[in-house]
């Protein structure tokens, strides 16, 4: 269960590979468990180990080593029932700890890995595919790719010949630290390339949720209004780049640019702000400027 939200109480999530066609659940890794509050209130939460002995990896990873996987102890008979406040705080805490290993793994190898978010429809998909189909003569990626259901956004990064695995997450509002690490040992990511995580639609809960990324991306498209960083400030503050995307409806929607990166440098006065068209290209070499800068070169 999203400890913002309450979400996840429903259809389990999946880890499609693309290339085989393997799908693997992903709701072992991921259980559920339900707690009666001391005053009546249930608390379902998840924990994150597909295992079930109980100790916790705490060693860093090597750069050639597996992905490690954490283990909880499981409570006791006479341990004390925790409030919900600490039920949340340790869920966020166990997500926490996967994504440090999974920051580790990828910083042992150099790989760039980035968490793409946003609302639905604002383009995350298109700008990622153009991403890819321009810059793979010089970048080697790999993607993993959040939503509820379907497949539709995976086939399509599939088509530019990118490696992709599809994580749905059923019910769930936003990917967790060991859905990629699951992602990720599937992927097995090559030295010195880009992972781009593109998230499920949402400007609430991945803003709470690290993944181990070196960066959160947010793409903001004209259509949704310029105070959107304003009535999403967790997000924005969350993330070092703001995408503005869709630049090319500017003559046909009302939206104030500068008003909206205002906005953006209000809550966070340190992201970088890029303005760009994923479909008529404008700035897209801002963007593409940073990704170069950021990734470590092909070996």
């Amino acid at each position: 269960m999203c400890v913002t939200c309450g979400c996840s109480d429903g259809a389990e999530p999946t880890l499609t590979n693309l290339t085989t066609g393997e799908i693997t659940s992903l709701a072992e890794s991921t259980a559920e468990h339900t707690h009666t509050l001391p005053n009546g209130q249930t608390l379902t939460h998840r924990h994150g180990s597909p295992d079930s002995h109980g100790h916790t990896h705490d060693h860093a990873p090597t750069p050639h080593s597996p992905l490690p996987t954490p283990h909880s102890p499981l409570p006791t008979p006479h341990s004390p029932l925790p409030n919900l406040h600490t039920l949340e705080l340790n869920v966020l805490a166990k997500n926490d700890l996967i994504a440090a290993q999974n920051r580790g793994w990828f910083e042992g190898r150099d790989v760039l890995a980035l968490n793409l978010v946003s609302s639905p429809g604002a383009g995350k998909t298109t700008l990622l595919t153009q991403t890819i189909n321009d810059l793979k003569d010089r970048l080697t990626f790999a993607v993993i790719e959040g939503d509820q259901a379907t497949l539709h956004d995976a086939e399509r990064i599939r088509a530019t010949g990118c490696d992709v695995v599809q994580v749905n997450t059923g019910t769930g509002c936003h990917l967790e630290a060991e859905m990629v690490r699951r992602g990720v040992q599937t992927l097995q990511p090559s030295a010195c390339s880009v992972l781009m995580i593109e998230n499920v639609g949402n400007l609430v809960c991945p803003a709470l949720f690290d993944l181990g990324e070196r960066a959160k991306v947010a793409i903001l498209s004209v259509t949704e209004g310029d105070d959107k960083p304003l009535k999403y400030p967790h997000m924005f503050r969350a993330s070092q780049i703001m995408l503005l995307n869709k630049i090319d409806l500017l003559p046909y929607v009302s939206f104030d640019v500068d008003r909206c990166i205002a906005y953006a440098r209000q809550v966070n006065p340190d992201i970088q702000v890029f303005p760009l068209s994923a479909t008529s290209g404008e700035g897209l070499d801002h963007w593409y400027g940073w990704l170069l800068d950021q990734a470590k070169p092909t070996p």
